[in-house]
């Protein structure tokens, strides 16, 4: 157990001291992410050192349970490659120009505006998707209209991270948690339909006022090119398919089909028409297709597998055991609320929701609603959780990445403490609003 628990402590370590100094290694010309590459090279450790074995490792990826992390991958690969097919077509840079040009001259009216847009698109498609897309659009914006972009550019993130609560599909963790304890996709968003309304008002009300001295201020003019969609018939495809694979996700437990097939086909449906279309009829390279498949989140199959194996080895231990056994004596909700919630700031949200499922799964017998009330707690804190520091998510990582590339004056420490502002009082009342629908 000791050689686990060194093992998965240093390549926690090493992983978060990597996305935030090096996330990025370079060998000549070629480059990958750091943070798959660490957790790959930690759970190859624990293979090498007989902390688990191969044959443990393919039984638990290969089983027919709702913690299944391929079929869970699988449907988070399919509906990113939907919204980044979307945005390869143009679909959301237009909306996002169509927003800030309705909004005029009002820079709080461009707040509101963008706020609402960025909550609406991030229910439906990804959050990773709409804050990659929207934050080189807000800056070039911003830089152009001389104004301050850090009341967008944090408005944009914390309801991307907030809204993505809405649905399963939302964000990785969510599918994670959920399908682990067989939720299905019309359950979960009953239980989140109410707590997601809270906390994207609270949010957008605790931003108003940290930001309303700024956004007093006119500005001139809006300075954006207009954008033309130039496959039309490939966005309303897309988007069609977009819109029936979220519809048949809410409807997948009564017509007995798991999610991972519906995600993938219509994955699949997509990517044959725009193929189809594109080569046989417009007789053309498949630029569109081709970008969208090297933009999709591939390095998260690494990541995500690796630390679950990391897990099965601190499952074969006993060492979950012991934390819902220091996590029984707490409140089911507010205890595994507020610790996933810190908890996803030292491991990043993605491997806290992969240990916690299996914590809550060693829960003693307890009556439903106590079971539901850790798993949907833990939901809120891997979500909410991505905005209290940088590392809480990946988003999070690649967005301040983005920030310091164009030289926005958001340090560290400067992202915390809007971070604590905002997603304390924000995960506390959220909590509170859930205690009264389970």
């Amino acid at each position: 157990m000791a050689l686990t628990l060194i093992i998965f402590s240093l390549t926690v370590v090493i992983l978060i001291l990597m996305v935030m100094f090096k996330p990025k290694l370079y060998f000549g010309n070629f480059s990958i992410e750091s943070f798959w590459l660490v957790a790959v090279i930690g759970a190859l450790f624990l293979v090498i050192f007989q902390q688990v074995s191969p044959n443990e490792i393919y039984q638990s990826l290969t089983r027919s349970t709702g913690m299944n992390p391929i079929k869970l991958l699988i449907i988070f690969i399919s509906m990113s490659g939907l919204s980044v097919m979307l945005d390869e077509l143009g679909f959301f840079k237009k909306v996002s120009v169509l927003v800030l040009k309705a909004a005029g001259t009002s820079q709080l009216k461009i707040f509101i505006y963008l706020y609402m847009t960025v909550s609406f698109l991030t229910i439906f498609t990804s959050n990773d998707i709409i804050i990659l897309t929207f934050t080189p659009i807000i800056i070039y914006f911003s830089k152009h209209a001389k104004i301050n972009p850090i009341p967008y550019l944090l408005s944009e993130f914390v309801a991307a991270n907030t809204w993505s609560l809405m649905f399963m599909i939302g964000n990785p963790t969510n599918i994670y948690l959920a399908s682990a304890f067989d939720i299905t996709f019309f359950e979960y968003f009953k239980v989140m339909f109410i707590p997601t309304i809270a906390a994207g008002t609270f949010t957008f009300l605790v931003l108003w006022l940290l930001f309303n001295k700024d956004l007093r201020k006119p500005i001139d003019k809006t300075i954006l090119d207009n954008v033309a969609l130039d496959r039309p018939v490939l966005v309303w495809v897309t988007l069609i398919n977009l819109i029936l694979a979220t519809t048949f996700l809410t409807i997948s437990s009564y017509i007995a089909i798991e999610m991972y097939l519906i995600a993938l086909c219509f994955l699949l449906f997509n990517t044959s028409f725009m193929v189809f279309y594109q080569v046989l009829i417009l007789r053309e390279y498949p630029a569109y297709f081709l970008n969208a498949v090297k933009r999709m989140p591939w390095n998260l199959m690494p990541f995500v597998i690796s630390m679950f194996i990391m897990v099965i080895s601190l499952n074969k231990y006993g060492v979950t055991e012991n934390i819902e056994a220091m996590l029984s004596n707490l409140d089911s909700l507010y205890g595994y609320g507020l610790t996933s919630f810190i908890s996803a700031n030292f491991l990043n949200n993605i491997p806290m929701s992969v240990l916690f499922a299996d914590i809550i799964q060693h829960m003693p017998l307890l009556p439903q609603e106590e079971l539901n009330r850790a798993i949907y707690s833990s939901i809120i804190g891997s979500n909410i959780g991505a905005y209290l520091t940088p590392i809480g998510a990946l988003a999070g990582m690649m967005w301040m990445r983005i920030l310091k590339k164009e030289e926005i004056d958001l340090s560290f420490g400067k992202f915390i403490s809007y971070g604590a502002l905002i997603s304390i009082p924000t995960m506390l009342i959220v909590l509170a609003v859930l205690q009264l629908f389970i």
